[in-house]
């Protein structure tokens, strides 16, 4: 990892801010840099690893393209996104900048002046992905001319607590010391505390390397539908599609589903593409192109569709089924509104729809018995005389390759299976027991667990009652500096029902306090009284007795009291109702207070 540059003088940290701002307005005609961008620039120029997590439109791609005009030597950026990296060489270009791509959707002779700009050290910025990464001969190329910054765009993939995890990422800290180290940043839109720390590890950024802007993005008005059955969500896309106007997206979790819902919007006349990924690459490629230049309104897609896809406009994204967590949902709702203007992003919620993604997790991780079918396939020689690759090992086993790629990773770090440079694999000698099988992926039982706690808090953000942004920021960063956004389904909902609640105690402000029992007694209620308790602010009365009162309130949660911790609500001169508030905890039981 490259050390942190000397600290700068006064008068050159003034010089190193005036360059920046200089190439920021002469080379990308921007006047100003967004909040967090400046703060990693600096870090990056300084010769700091640094994880920066911005949220989509925050400006990220800015963060590591004016330092490689600035830094000595080239840039390389790993990434999935081979679509973004087509638009963003495009656009370096016209800059002025001399940009490459290296990867598979790119036609021979592209590949050819690519790999030539690569190896005469004319390629300021070298984008490609985490498998041509891997490639030994792609990156004895790259050392041909020194690396200065080393870029890994959607970071939240290398690690496997992410939401997107890609086993080929995991050969970027392999490359690092073959590059000369040099400096890494890391970009992502979303990763909480572990997925941060994950990441760090994997990479040697230090915890204090970590800028972290906040995913709050107020023109997004998040809502939740929940529908009683399958063909209610049909009929709920087709109005939602038809009732707003824009570009939009609709995501599904599996391509029998995209089917469905593609079919029922062509039924009503509704201007639509699909995508997925069991779809031609030509396919892919024209449907994405149609729905970025405007020929196509709405494109209905599983999660293949999506990643660095900057097109400002987007006014809906709806998602027809359940995302397996709060990262995923929040990357993919956040494709919409990046022009700054009001978009709206719903999802359906079914609650037969959890066991899709409980489905896709059962085949996630490997077991032992994972590793275990590798070394025996190995002790054993082709038929052909042939050495073992990852593809041939793959279609012996008849496993998902992910599966493979994580196992072999392990067995490869453990040093029990070697791979060459021409990605030959060999089974070293030294003993690989079904016990040391069982201890290297045992650490994957704890991953399982931390999936299904990851679906029950999507879960919970689909039937909660509370401000929406509130639990999605409070997942997302570990806290939330807002009760309420105003902007989400449930915060109008609760404003609604404030509304009432007022104009109710206005009109009878003396009835609740004229059913008071004797002097010294506990309060009495009956149903329907409106109430107030401390803490969780204002409700109705759902049941009552002379031992326990139980309380609806705004959020829809219900909570049942001690008498003496019930008062009857009181309107309020000038001011709001206090706000309803349910944390995710069990409700107080009956004979205990709200404190």
């Amino acid at each position: 990892m490259a050390s942190r540059a000397p600290t700068a003088t006064p008068g050159k940290a003034a010089a190193a801010t005036r360059r920046v701002r200089t190439v920021l307005r002469e080379t990308f005609g921007l006047a100003r840099l967004r909040p967090g961008q400046a703060t990693v620039i600096e870090r990056v120029l300084a010769g700091d690893a640094t994880l920066a997590v911005m949220p989509t439109g925050a400006g990220k791609s800015l963060c590591y393209q004016l330092p490689a005009v600035l830094l000595p030597g080239r840039t390389v950026v790993v990434s999935p996104l081979i679509a973004l990296m087509k638009d963003q060489c495009e656009s370096l270009r016209e800059l002025g900048i001399a940009a490459v791509q290296v990867n598979s959707a790119i036609d021979g002779d592209e590949t050819k002046a690519a790999l030539q700009a690569v190896e005469d050290g004319s390629a300021r910025i070298v984008m490609t992905t985490p498998e041509r990464l891997a490639d030994p001969d792609f990156l004895q190329l790259l050392r041909a001319h020194p690396v200065s910054l080393l870029a890994i765009d959607e970071a939240h993939c290398i690690s496997h607590w992410g939401h997107d995890f890609r086993p080929a990422f995991l050969e970027i800290a392999h490359a690092l010391p073959r590059l000369g180290k040099p400096v890494v940043l890391a970009l992502t839109a979303t990763a909480t505390d572990e997925i941060a720390a994950d990441i760090c590890e994997q990479l040697g950024i230090p915890a204090a390397g970590v800028v972290n802007t906040s995913a709050y993005r107020p023109n997004l008005d998040l809502r939740v539908v929940p529908v009683a059955k399958e063909a209610d969500k049909l009929a709920q896309v087709v109005r939602l599609a038809r009732a707003t106007q824009g570009s939009g997206i609709v995501y599904t979790a599996t391509v029998k589903a995209a089917h469905a819902v593609h079919e029922a919007l062509l039924a009503v006349d509704e201007s639509v593409g699909i995508y997925h990924g069991k779809m031609a690459a030509p396919e892919r490629a024209a449907t994405q192109d149609a729905f970025m230049n405007g020929d196509t309104r709405i494109i209905v897609a599983t999660n293949a569709f999506g990643l660095g896809i900057d097109k400002p406009d987007i006014r809906f994204v709806l998602h027809y089924q359940l995302p397996a967590t709060l990262e995923a949902y929040y990357q993919e709702a956040g494709r919409a509104g990046r022009d700054g203007e009001l978009a709206r992003c719903t999802l359906l919620f079914l609650r037969g729809d959890k066991a899709i993604q409980q489905f896709f997790m059962a085949g996630r991780y490997p077991g032992e018995e994972d590793a275990a079918a590798i070394v025996a396939a190995l002790r054993e020689p082709r038929e052909d005389g042939q050495p073992w690759t990852l593809p041939l090992l793959q279609a012996r086993l008849g496993r998902p390759k992910s599966k493979v790629q994580v196992a072999l990773g392990l067995l490869r770090k453990d040093r029990i299976v070697s791979q060459s440079r021409d990605g030959t694999l060999k089974l070293q000698a030294r003993s690989a027991s079904g016990e040391r099988m069982r201890e290297l992926t045992e650490g994957y039982g704890r991953k399982r667990d931390l999936d299904r706690e990851a679906l029950e808090r999507m879960v919970f953000y689909a039937q909660t009652g509370q401000c929406r942004w509130r639990v999605l920021l409070e997942h997302l960063e570990g806290e939330s500096s807002q009760e309420r956004c105003e902007h989400c389904d449930n915060c109008r909902r609760i404003a609604a029902h404030e509304a009432v609640v007022e104009e109710l105690l206005r009109n009878k402000p003396q009835e609740q306090e004229d059913a008071a029992p004797e002097a010294g007694g506990p309060p009495v209620f009956a149903r329907g009284d409106l109430v107030e308790v401390r803490r969780y602010g204002r409700g109705v009365v759902e049941e009552a007795s002379g031992t326990q009162v139980t309380v609806l309130f705004a959020d829809r949660s219900k909570r049942s009291f001690l008498p003496e911790y019930v008062r009857p609500a009181r309107a309020q001169k000038g001011a709001k109702a206090p706000v309803p508030v349910a944390a995710p905890a069990p409700s107080p039981a009956c004979g205990r207070g709200p404190g």
